[in-house]
């Protein structure tokens, strides 16, 4: 992506709330994923929740990183962690990794906001940046996420089942949809007679605690077979030098895992 690409997208998070990245992968990656996510639903015996937020048709698989190496390229992809890196910064953790596969019928999800639990005045700086990848085309026949484009600077988050004009973020397969965690946004109705399938790739600044819990939900085997700035984005490295630090140390010396890093004290 070029910089000037990149200055757009930054441009269109912060007027509108969202920005969509076109062909971010490969169709034929994107039918990889979904094949897999069909193998773990089998394996994992994956129905849907029936609460009113998860849906009552909709399969949701979540700490995919746990789950086979496939999954490990989402998080580092080049052009959508520049473009998150912008809207928080480069000390940003994965906060959750989950995929969300809409079933025929299933009824619109209620408008929400995905940092509205967190107990900060509204409007404020991203403390949430998330994205949704298309692996099949998003529609508004088929459940394409519908977005309240510039609620991300509204004083307030919406009230919980309460029906909010919307539009639909209609996208191919294999692009991305990134937003502001202040954007107010839901799974769309799926009137469609196939099921619409994305991955709900979300991040949080390094200071705020993760949706998932990485550290707890990924085995010491498994990061160590990560590269170095995936292992940095679940949590095994520290936020300025300071934040998440074992016995002043980063988590990922506790793996030996590449040389020491200077802590803040370091810098005094």
């Amino acid at each position: 992506m070029s910089p000037e690409d990149l200055c757009k997208h930054h441009d269109c998070i912060a007027e509108h709330g969202y920005t969509i990245l076109p062909d971010v992968i490969a169709p034929s990656l994107a039918d990889r994923l979904c094949e897999r996510l069909h193998e773990l639903e089998d394996q994992l015996n994956i129905l849907p929740a029936k609460n009113s937020f998860e849906g009552a048709k909709t399969y949701r698989i979540y700490n995919l990183l746990a789950h086979g190496s496939l999954f490990a390229g989402i998080p580092v992809q080049q052009d959508v962690l520049a473009v998150v890196e912008g809207v928080l910064d480069d000390g940003c953790l994965i906060s959750s990794l989950s995929s969300i596969a809409i079933e025929p019928g299933e009824r619109e999800q209620p408008i929400h906001a995905d940092d509205q639990l967190i107990p900060l005045p509204k409007p404020h700086p991203a403390v949430v940046c998330n994205s949704m990848w298309a692996l099949s085309d998003f529609s508004d026949e088929n459940g394409a996420t519908r977005i309240v484009p510039g609620s991300h600077l509204y004083d307030h988050s919406p009230a919980y089942g309460i029906s909010q004009p919307t539009v639909p973020a209609v996208m191919r397969k294999g692009s991305v949809m990134i937003y502001h965690g202040s954007l107010w946004h839901g799974g769309g109705a799926n009137r469609s007679n196939a099921r619409r399938t994305g991955i709900a790739m979300n991040y949080c600044a390094g200071y705020i605690r993760q949706q998932e819990n990485q550290q707890l939900g990924l085995s010491t085997e498994t990061v160590r077979s990560f590269p170095p700035r995936l292992q940095e984005l679940v949590g095994y490295g520290t936020y300025r030098g300071l934040i998440g630090h074992i016995d002043r140390k980063t988590p990922a010396e506790r793996l030996a895992e590449g040389p020491a890093k200077r802590m803040v004290w370091d810098l005094s």
